[in-house]
């Protein structure tokens, strides 16, 4: 037996190694428990991968992104084995790993139940704690057909092999694009072969391996993503390298689902989806309404006072103008079918800035008008597959804050400045401080996006040095530019830590040149101006679903529908109560009084169900001072405040947008 040298990578720390052929990259990190495989010369690897000459070799431990795919992945194979030793009839379709864990496709005869799902993770839980091995093996094209003849998805994927780009939803993690392999699932103790799949890898090296799991629920799923193909059974789980881990992830999650907005929005009354109108089409109900016109009105004001001019245009265009735009060739999918009429097609608007642009080219513009900055509440449709939509987050009708700025290339790099700060300080008044900014630019190998390289680079290069301004963490994401122009997209935090997309900005020169667009430069000349698109929350209901999950349905109080209301003690204490709600109305404060037969402790409860900021309770002691009592949300209470000074303290909570 010869030696080899190979590389260790730890970080910034390398380290030289002479080991025997045939070493694998598990004995050379042997007794590192957390390590679950190796990327070795930049490809992820199982461990017992045999290393060669000169392989540089990094430990992927099981805490890391990588590691955590792998356990994931594998717990996958080790459901989709309970599942056809309890269902012998199920037929295989995909199961890769998936933000915070996993789900695997089945073909079966009928859906699964809750207690379908109990008896396949105890089924899991045996298969764990038996040790098998994960165990690769290369084969041909002919001979997986032949060992999976029973499997049709798998055989479909082997057809895929190579173009794994057209094996949507996850496909490619069983192919690849490289060589075809088989995991075979073998018992440790006696060698026998237990269960086995197609499957590009890689895996832990056993199944004792994976210490704390759950599964979660079950759903109907298109294969391979498409509605042409048969729809499947899906199972979802999670899973995670300690149970401590695990436990922590599942109380997170109960406390997503009491934040879920659509719950929320029936509790609290705010909107609903009503079946008469259709999927994704939200109405808003009067308290709803009163938080969306407060949410719209602080932004007009805002861009009032930062230059921006109000504009209005219609729902429905000829098709002809998304033609010229761009966006029907690229986004069609997203659009809705066209309308028929006066021997024409239209469309429903998908977008607002193509009529922005007509705005702009409607006058010979000069540079003196530059920048302008258009601003509008502008509704549009797109069409979302049903599966999914999901209440205001993913809608098919929805009303964009949208915003394109028209410069020269000299105000570019100042207009981007401008725009960043302007929609972060914007997002902290509404109650959100965490951010992380993404850069996401064009895929060259990509036929998808427009435009010369040199105008994108100098797009992309204004785009990024704006960002490094923010001193914010700056993610790249490659390929997910727009089709005209990169973008970056202001990412905030939530109260429970999830990260949600906010606001995005995007350097376009290709639409200005599509729609001919030009002003009269200081010289005369006739210049083409850059064109900046900014939609600040995104959509106001995906915003106002963020918001009512960021605070739990509790707003605070200058965006609270009702922001006080007055609990008479008793029924003689209605007019009082009444009096002080008309001098807090006229203050602009929006205030109810409880007049209901119900006794006081029941309008308190009422009151803290709706999460009312301010609770306002008066009894005889009170009207005989001229004064009411303060009861607020978090339970605490302060006794006989002057009538005015109460209305001063709704009033300055209202005017520092505080929580209360």
């Amino acid at each position: 037996m010869s030696d080899v040298r190979v590389t260790i990578q730890r970080d910034s720390e390398r380290e030289e190694r002479v080991v025997t052929t045939g070493t694998t990259a598990a004995a050379l990190f042997e007794g590192e428990r957390s390590v679950v495989a190796a990327r070795v010369g930049g490809e992820l690897k199982d461990l017992t991968h045999p290393l060669a000459e000169g392989d540089e070799v990094e430990p992927v431990e099981i805490t890391s992104d990588d590691g955590l795919n792998i356990l994931r992945h594998s717990t996958a194979h080790v459901m989709a084995q309970a599942v056809q030793e309890l269902f012998p009839e199920a037929k295989l379709g995909i199961g890769p790993p998936i933000k915070d864990g996993f789900y695997y496709d089945f073909d079966v005869a009928e859906p699964f139940t809750p207690d379908d799902l109990k008896r396949i993770e105890k089924k899991m839980q045996q298969i764990q704690k038996q040790g098998q091995r994960f165990a690769r093996r290369v084969t041909t094209d002919e001979a997986a057909r032949e060992e999976l003849a029973d499997e049709p998805y798998k055989l479909e994927l082997i057809g895929l092999k190579g173009n794994a780009a057209d094996a949507a939803e996850g496909a490619s993690a069983e192919v690849g694009t490289g060589e075809l392999t088989i995991y075979d699932n073998v018992d440790a103790k006696s060698g026998e072969l237990c269960w086995k799949d197609l499957c590009r890898g890689p895996h832990l090296p056993s199944t004792r391996l994976i210490p704390a799991f759950k599964l979660m629920r079950s759903a109907a799923a298109y294969w391979r993503g498409s509605e042409r193909n048969p729809q499947l059974q899906r199972i979802y789980g999670t899973a995670w390298p300690t149970k401590d881990e695990l436990k922590q992830y599942l109380e997170f999650l109960a406390e997503a689902e009491k934040r879920d907005h659509r719950r929320l929005g029936t509790e609290l009354d705010l909107f609903s989806f009503p079946e008469e109108i259709g999927p994704g089409l939200a109405v808003f109900h009067p308290k709803g309404g009163v938080v969306r016109r407060v949410m719209e009105d602080y932004s007009r004001r805002r861009h009032e006072d930062a230059g921006y001019e109000f504009v209005n245009t219609p729902h429905i265009s000829k098709e002809k103008l998304f033609e010229t735009s761009g966006h029907l060739p690229s986004y069609g999918e997203n659009m809705f079918p066209p309308l028929e009429f006066d021997e024409q097609n239209y469309r429903l608007k998908a977008m607002n800035c193509p009529m922005h642009n007509l705005v702009f080219k409607a006058r010979g513009r000069s540079y003196r008008e530059l920048p302008l900055r258009l601003f509008e509440f502008g509704t549009v449709y797109r069409y979302e597959k049903s599966g999914v939509v999901h209440g205001l987050t993913r809608s098919r009708g929805f009303t964009q804050d949208d915003s394109h700025i028209y410069c020269t290339k000299e105000q570019m790099a100042g207009e981007l400045d401008n725009l960043l700060t302007f929609v972060l300080d914007l997002l902290r008044d509404y109650g959100l401080s965490e951010f992380e900014l993404e850069l996401s630019t064009r895929d060259p190998e990509s036929d998808k996006f427009i435009g010369t390289d040199e105008v994108w680079e100098e797009a992309t290069d204004a785009l990024r040095q704006a960002a490094e301004k923010q001193g914010l963490p700056l993610v790249p994401d490659p390929g997910g530019a727009a089709f005209y122009g990169p973008k970056i997209s202001v990412q905030a935090k939530d109260a429970i830590g999830r990260s949600w997309q906010m606001s995005t900005i995007q350097v376009d020169f290709n639409q200005p040149a599509r729609f001919g667009l030009e002003y009269t430069a200081a010289d005369g000349s006739r210049q083409q101006p850059v064109m900046l698109h900014r939609a600040l929350f995104g959509s106001i209901e995906r915003f106002f679903a963020v918001l009512l999950e960021h605070y739990a349905g509790a707003f605070p109080a200058w965006l609270a529908p009702v922001q006080a209301i007055g609990i008479p003690i008793g029924d003689d204490h209605v007019p009082y109560l009444t009096e002080f709600a008309a001098a807090a109305k006229a203050k602009g404060l929006r205030m109810e009084v409880d007049s209901s037969s119900d006794r006081m402790q029941k309008k308190i409860r009422n009151a803290q169900k709706a999460k009312t900021p301010f609770m306002i309770i008066a009894g005889d002691e009170d009207i005989a001072n001229g004064a009411v009592s303060f009861r607020y949300r978090d339970g605490s209470q302060k006794n006989g405040i002057p009538k005015d000074e109460a209305i001063s303290e709704i009033l300055d909570a209202v005017e520092r947008r505080i929580q209360v």
